[in-house]
């Protein structure tokens, strides 16, 4: 038996917990073909168990190694109910802190420990977090086609599904678009020195033209939503902000980089679009000069990089003293756990305010038992203990990743420069 004197991370008021942690592991499983890391936390208590989502897909392996090398020693012993002292301790323990490798890791043991404490009160961890201020919680789908009326046309078929909330991506016609299927170059153009080059100029004349149409066709009953991906020049981000402000959209995703929040303050300057950013920041510390300064409408927060669940309802707090509300990111990358842990804080979240839609295939379902439901644009809560969702580790082993060298590939404009992300 391991007592908690001898655990590193020990508080001083801990002796003998009645339960204690006994085990931590990360699982690394493709069952759609992305790499996602699965972390569980065993306890002393038969059958008790959570499970967290530490999915980093470009640097897997790097997290899995700091679950269990660098977080596990410093877990085994401890009493799981501790969790604000725990992820604050594991915070620090390394000296330098926040970064994705490190903040998903964090993430995946905070959210297996608020699966427990769920498991244990016997309730849904969005009660633990204050109960539910919504019925259900609205998505918001995406929409792409190598032209507006393409666009427009699918806009529609999701309307008609139940969606209210719909983010569209159109072509650039021979440049490579995030989001949208390539098309070829308008016949008679010349050709750029790199093929497939992005072209930010092309692209602000296309997008502006994207939602022109899209409103002419659709009217103002649908919330339009655009994400840019940080692929223009801070300078064109300010632009293409104004040219969209008379569509209306629900908010501008991702006009500047991290590095680039500075200009936000021009685009406040000179439009009112809503601004919706935070899908790299790793720190909830990068968000102060946002809320201070009113200077972004919803926080996407990646839960897993931030830090999990702790982090992400405090942020979700003090966004709300700012009138800022909550997008969670929720891409193919995040597993039906990170989804599910997203779906509890937007349950919960007084100033909730678009929830992104991944669609669970099959084998996903298989692999995680009690995926939520989606039904009429909406997600679904279940009233299961915890998170509501398990892992069929054997299972999830048969789809081991097929290899562990994801790297995210950026564009390259005309001249072969590199275009970020």
């Amino acid at each position: 038996m391991t007592s908690v004197a001898g655990t590193p991370s020990a508080p001083p008021w801990a002796d003998a917990p009645a339960i204690r942690i006994t085990g931590v592991r990360a699982v690394l499983t493709a069952p759609a073909g992305k790499t996602l890391v699965v972390v569980r936390v065993d306890t002393s208590e038969p059958g008790l168990y959570g499970l967290g989502c530490a999915t980093f897909t470009q640097r897997a392996a790097a997290v899995a190694t700091v679950v269990e090398e660098y977080l596990a020693p410093q877990l085994i012993g401890r009493d799981p109910a501790d969790i604000t002292d725990i992820t604050a301790t594991l915070h620090v323990s390394g000296y330098w802190r926040s970064g994705p490798v490190l903040n998903n890791a964090l993430s995946g043991v905070d959210m297996a420990l608020w699966d427990i404490k769920g498991k244990q009160a016997g309730a849904p961890v969005w009660q633990l977090l204050g109960g539910r201020c919504r019925t259900a919680v609205p998505l918001y789908a995406h929409a792409a086609g190598r032209d507006a009326r393409e666009v427009a046309d699918e806009v529609r078929q999701l309307t008609s599904d139940g969606y209210r909330h719909v983010r569209c991506q159109v072509a650039v016609p021979g440049a490579g678009t995030y989001g949208a299927p390539g098309t070829a170059a308008p016949a008679g153009s010349r050709p750029p020195l790199t093929a497939g080059a992005w072209d930010p100029a092309a692209y602000r004349r296309t997008v502006v033209s994207l939602f022109a149409h899209l409103r002419a066709e659709l009217g103002e009953e649908v919330e339009l939503i655009h994400d840019v991906h940080e692929r223009v020049h801070p300078t064109d981000a300010v632009g293409l902000a104004k040219d969209l402000e008379p569509f209306r959209l629900f908010y501008l995703e991702d006009p500047v980089a991290p590095e680039d929040i500075e200009w936000l303050r021009r685009i406040r300057a000179q439009c009112a679009t809503p601004i919706a950013i935070g899908e790299l920041f790793t720190n909830p510390a990068e968000y102060r000069p946002l809320l201070a300064d009113g200077l972004c409408d919803f926080i996407r927060v990646h839960v897993s990089a931030i830090g999990g669940i702790t982090a992400a309802w405090r942020l979700a707090t003090a966004c709300d003293l700012f009138g800022i509300r909550t997008a969670w990111h929720g891409p193919g990358d995040v597993s039906p756990i990170g989804h599910a842990a997203n779906l509890a804080l937007d349950l919960a979240s007084p100033n909730f305010g678009i929830q992104e839609q991944h669609l669970f295939t099959p084998r996903l379902r298989e692999v995680f038992p009690g995926c939520p439901e989606i039904r009429d644009g909406h997600l679904w809560p279940s009233d299961r203990p915890g998170l509501g969702i398990d892992f069929d580790e054997r299972l999830a082993l048969r789809f081991p990743p097929q290899r562990l060298g994801h790297a995210w590939t950026p564009p390259r404009r005309a001249d072969g420069a590199l275009q970020r992300p």
